[in-house]
């Protein structure tokens, strides 16, 4: 047939069998109506419009081809509608505004183009195995009534479904270079089971469980064979953004949060960080401590510091420490609650930098937390709690044989008196004599065990029971009361990096 195929606003009462192989042109069936339709293997060389239609059955467009695009916009299918094998050349295939009441399923198909479902509503499962899509795909504003599968889909560019609403529960199966959720609504469970995308959950509407989890597996047929996926590259599933989202049903297994946004998003302390979920950690060097950081802070510290710290992207806002603290407070929760306390201790520190860097709290807080930093890291830095507690050591030891320990032991001195047949005595012990002479001749050996065992005692809080000066009286009591509160410190930040 060479020119074009005409059925615009037919009415058919039973079925439409399109028996024509090839249509050399256009192929109009704009607000049709018929019973079941079928238009397997038919070839249209230009475009091919169903805009409007209405199929009270089934259709089949299985091995059709479509040089010039096909408009599927509004179609209404009360049944199964089969597009497996079909080629959508050149145009974008648009079924913007379809009702389908059963499944739509694009086996092997070829999309040449973007394929847009913008608000379609979609009655049965989507399935893409082995279909080939050149462009990205939209379902914009879709509605999933019974869809409780949608995939495994390859898509080189945006897989987006912002705006759409799924009411029943599904899984979706997808290895894209990006998948949008914004604002979409999951009104059931849902899982999605996914490879290389960058995930933007941004003011998504979370209403039952729904897991996003990074595949590590190649996708398989339904027949067991493996889905090729060209195109994509970075095999990192990436969530950019949980902002704006309750978090109390989420959870995130195997994915990588190193740009993720959480700042905006509430009931963090009750998401799910299953798995190995990693995120960024500071700049390389000696000056910052190894350990895992929101990409808000990065932001921030950009502004600061540069030096390697990531600065926010475009239209991104940087937000100051005293928001960053309750997000890291919430996200320690949520780790804490799921047993996982060594990565909880990454988010404490995160939390208490914030705390000690936010210029709305009161100097004197912030003075502690510099403090508390400085001496042991906020309780989980054992090596700087040990450096310090050494370091006090020395100085106790120096200070003992220096001026702490007297000249020399003393011995008791007994006098008495006698008036006949009773004798009176009285044993005293004299002062500690200070030391005297140059400072060389105090660093003696016996002097150095003397201190030593004055300092051993003063770390675990017990008395030597060595006579000391005045001086070396009060260089203890400071010693029993500074060098227990390091060990304990370090302590502290062992427990606090190997409990479960």
């Amino acid at each position: 047939m060479g020119g074009d195929a005409w059925f615009y606003e037919t009415r058919i009462k039973g079925t439409l069998r399109f028996c024509v192989r090839e249509v050399g042109r256009g192929a109009m069936f704009k607000g049709m109506t018929c019973g079941d339709a079928y238009f397997s293997g038919v070839r249209v060389g230009g475009v091919a419009s169903f805009e409007g239609a209405v199929i009270d059955g089934e259709a089949a467009f299985d091995g059709a081809v479509f040089e010039g695009g096909a408009d599927f916009g509004k179609i209404r299918i009360t049944g199964r509608a089969c597009f497996d094998g079909t080629h959508f050349h050149r145009s974008r295939a648009c079924f913007n505004g379809a009702d389908i009441g059963g499944d739509m399923p694009f086996a092997e198909a070829h999309f040449a183009a973007q394929a847009t479902f913008d608000g379609a509503t979609i009655g049965g499962d989507l399935s893409f195995s082995r279909a080939r899509l050149e462009a990205g795909v939209g379902f914009r504003r879709a509605v999933f009534r019974r869809t409780a599968g949608i995939g495994p889909l390859v898509c080189p560019g945006t897989v987006d479904f912002s705006d759409a609403v799924f009411e029943a529960a599904v899984t979706l199966e997808a290895a894209a270079r990006k998948v949008r959720c914004r604002r979409t609504r999951w009104a059931s469970t849902a899982a999605l089971r996914l490879r290389y995308a960058r995930v933007d959950l941004s003011d998504a509407v979370v209403e039952f469980p729904v897991t996003v989890v990074g595949r590590p597996r190649l996708f398989v047929s339904p027949e067991g064979e493996v889905i090729a996926e060209p195109g994509l590259t970075d095999g990192r599933v990436r969530v950019t953004s949980v902002k704006g989202v309750d978090a109390a049903y989420l959870v995130l297994a195997d994915v990588d949060l190193t740009g993720c946004l959480f700042v905006e998003a509430v009931h963090l302390d009750q998401l799910r960080l299953e798995g190995r979920c990693v995120l960024s950690p500071p700049p390389a060097g000696l000056r910052w401590i190894r350990r895992q950081t929101l990409a808000e802070e990065h932001h921030w510290r950009a502004t600061r510091y540069g030096d390697g710290w990531t600065p926010a992207p475009p239209g991104v806002e940087t937000h100051e420490p005293a928001v960053l603290a309750p997000v890291y407070r919430q996200l320690r929760k949520a780790l804490e609650d799921g047993r996982n306390e060594p990565g909880a201790a990454d988010f404490y520190y995160g939390e208490m930098e914030m705390r000690r860097h936010d210029s709305t709290a009161s100097r004197g807080e912030r003075t502690l937390l510099r403090l508390y930093w400085a001496l042991s890291g906020y309780g989980l830095r054992a090596g700087r709690a040990l450096a310090w507690l050494v370091l006090a050591m020395t100085a106790t030891v120096l200070a003992m044989m220096l001026w702490g320990l007297p000249q020399g032991d003393s011995d008791l001195v007994s006098a008495g008196t006698t008036d006949g047949r009773r004798v009176t005595l009285t044993t005293r012990k004299p002062a500690p004599v200070n030391p005297e002479g140059p400072y060389t001749r105090r660093l003696s050996s016996v002097r150095f065990e003397k201190s030593v065992r004055v300092v051993a005692n003063s770390v675990i809080f017990r008395a030597s029971g060595q006579d000391l000066t005045t001086t070396g009286t009060y260089v203890e009591m400071t010693a029993r009361l500074v060098e227990p509160a390091l060990l304990g410190l370090a302590v502290l930040a062992v427990r606090n990096r190997v409990k479960r």
